[in-house]
């Protein structure tokens, strides 16, 4: 598992040593990122069924995606891509906090998973001349970078003709100001108090902006909805907090 060191101008400092300072947690259900491991069956199951549509694979195979390469942009722990690594992609994890890195490596290896860590950002790829990549995970990142339009293009370039990029986010909006941000980080304390800068959330019409002239096709918003009672994340017709988005580039 390779690990280099960033050197980025995309990376938000502050932003990565918060997430540092817990990055021992992140494989603790019930420790910091448990809201995100509760999120996860639903990023796990709209990542597999948007691309088990796109690349026309068999679903029922044990490791469908087998010969495509995968990116996970800021990868944290690994907890998405761990499962991608074992549904048959060739698995890259990018973060630009090298303990990140360090947690998501030690973890793979203690469950004999071949994955490419690395410690940096996505212009690290781009000025090392990196090959594309099939499948690019954007999950909860761009709302972290310094220049989220810089950085979502330098995503977009890395995308093989033919490629997908799976994008989940948080819509600027009264609604996700007091659910995600006053009610999850202070009343809820389901995440630390600052994790998250509500002016730095981005509408569904700024990610298309962000991207027009780059030669890909953008759908979605699909919004996304969490049960109180079930305690379970789901897809919804409401987009006004949680949303994904699908950005392809035409395979000629």
């Amino acid at each position: 598992m390779a690990i280099s060191t960033p050197s980025s101008s995309s990376i938000d400092a502050a932003d990565v040593a918060r997430f540092s300072a817990i990055a021992a947690e992140w494989w603790d259900p019930r420790g910091k990122f448990a809201p995100l491991h509760r999120f996860n069956p639903l990023r796990l199951g709209f990542i597999r069924d948007q691309a088990l549509a796109h690349f026309v694979r068999d679903e029922k195979a044990r490791a469908p995606f087998t010969g495509l390469r995968l990116l996970d942009i800021g990868c944290g722990g690994g907890l998405l891509c761990e499962p991608m690594a074992r549904l048959g992609f060739s698995v890259t994890g990018v973060d630009a906090s090298e303990r990140n890195i360090a947690v998501a490596a030690t973890h793979a290896g203690e469950g004999g998973l071949a994955i490419d860590y690395r410690a940096g950002a996505v212009e690290d790829l781009l000025a090392a001349g990196e090959p594309g990549f099939d499948v690019i995970l954007n999950m909860e990142v761009i709302e972290h970078v310094a220049d989220p339009g810089a950085f979502l293009r330098d995503c977009a370039r890395l995308l093989t003709p033919g490629g997908l990029m799976i994008l989940a986010t948080l819509n600027r909006t009264l609604a996700s100001l007091a659910l995600a941000k006053v009610a999850a980080e202070y009343v809820l304390r389901w995440v630390p108090a600052g994790t998250h800068d509500w002016r730095k959330f981005l509408k569904p019409s700024e990610i298309r902006d962000f991207l027009a002239g780059e030669g890909v096709s953008v759908e979605g918003p699909f919004g996304v909805a969490f049960d109180p009672l079930s305690g379970r994340w789901s897809l919804a017709s409401d987009a006004r907090t949680n949303y994904l988005m699908t950005i392809a580039r035409p395979a000629n």
